[in-house]
């Protein structure tokens, strides 16, 4: 399959770096790496084995990548303008659209430019870190849930899982996948937002028996706002102890956002904040915790 990975961040360059290894072309739009990465090549270290690629296919536009049947969509959300620009050059009749992107209305905004059929969406749990350029690190999980955003069928979206898994990367296709963006929120709103406003990594927050009950009271919060938005099933308020136990074999992570914010970029509160928060309102229900982590943000960022 040729691929083309749109957003070759710490995501992008991993999945994209076990999909090359796993025997598939791809080719990386890229920005920050350009001049290292098609001359040096990429090279991952993982806690799976550290490997090197070379050569690697890395671009500067889509117009030079050209038509490809996968389009692996890792882009911060805050970009999402620039989603026809980047993917329409990509595209022929059958190419599929994957975004694994944070937070919620990714689909949504693709589908609207591109049309509903084309459109998957995925969620990755995966802890991994830019280093310099030309190399990412892979520091522990990596698995992908994903599913198809309106067709019917789910052989597309299996054969995409399958080929996931045979490069490495635990793959699963499901067919709800408003559950699945709902279960990546109930990690991602607690420990990116405090990770991000405390600027302290996953394991001391963790450590400290008060802020380990905060992350679990938001993640009660986010689950019950999750199970009145038509799952197919409710989430157990036992997930939030799982994810709890999950994070505690990070060790000294820091998370996507908690990086941007040292390094003053911006933050995706539009997408994994506002949207869920809105979400929750439409159905009644009121996260106090997720609005005042919110606030706390946007004032921390609009002072920086």
């Amino acid at each position: 399959m040729r691929i083309a990975v749109v957003g070759a961040g710490a995501l992008g360059l991993y999945y994209g770096a076990m999909l090359q290894k796993g025997g598939h072309e791809v080719c990386f739009l890229l920005r920050r790496d350009l001049e290292t990465i098609p001359k040096n090549g990429l090279s991952v270290f993982s806690i799976n084995g550290d490997f090197k690629l070379f050569p690697v296919a890395g671009y500067g536009s889509s117009e030079e990548i050209g038509m490809v049947d996968l389009v692996l969509v890792g882009l911060k959300t805050f970009a999402n303008q620039s989603y026809r620009q980047l993917i329409t050059p990509l595209l022929k009749d059958n190419s599929i659209i994957l975004t694994l992107q944070n937070g919620l209305g990714n689909e949504e905004a693709l589908a609207e430019i591109f049309g509903s059929e084309r459109i998957m969406g995925g969620v990755a749990f995966l802890c991994s870190n830019r280093g310099e350029p030309g190399v990412v690190h892979h520091l522990g999980a990596g698995r992908i849930i994903l599913g198809e955003y309106a067709r019917p069928y789910m052989d597309r979206a299996e054969s995409v899982a399958a080929m996931f898994s045979m490069a490495g990367v635990p793959c699963q296709a499901v067919t709800d996948l408003k559950k699945a963006r709902w279960e990546k929120l109930i990690w991602n709103i607690p420990f990116n937002g405090t990770c991000a406003l405390l600027q302290k990594p996953v394991n001391v927050l963790l450590s400290n028996q008060r802020t380990r009950c905060l992350l679990r009271d938001i993640m009660f919060e986010l689950i019950q706002a999750a199970n009145c938005q038509s799952l197919s099933n409710p989430i157990p308020m036992a997930y939030a102890d799982e994810m709890l136990d999950f994070t505690d074999a990070m060790g000294h992570y820091k998370p996507s956002m908690q990086i941007d914010r040292e390094e003053g970029r911006e933050l995706e509160l539009e997408a994994i904040f506002a949207r869920p928060l809105d979400a929750a309102r439409q159905k009644g229900i009121i996260m106090p915790r997720v609005e005042a982590l919110h606030a706390l943000l946007e004032e921390s960022t609009s002072r920086s």
